[in-house]
């Protein structure tokens, strides 16, 4: 067993009708489908789509860190 970690970060995107929040959910959701070992996010940036002077979606850029695990 080893007394450090190593990590891999990859960059996402996820967007949501209802909030940054869902945004970041969906995005996450969809990563753990293919993805092991998720460890944490950051969010690198944030913007939306206006539709008739509201918000039309929110769109959010994540880097999401998983740990990498020797066989």
């Amino acid at each position: 067993m080893s007394d450090h970690h190593t990590y891999k970060k990859i960059e996402m995107v996820g967007s949501s009708t209802t909030s940054i929040e869902d945004a970041i959910e969906n995005a996450l959701a969809e990563c753990h489908k293919t993805v092991s070992n998720m460890d944490w996010f950051e969010v690198t940036e944030t913007r939306g789509h206006i539709v008739n002077g509201a918000v039309g979606h929110y769109q959010v850029t994540l880097k999401i860190g998983f740990k990498i695990v020797s066989s």
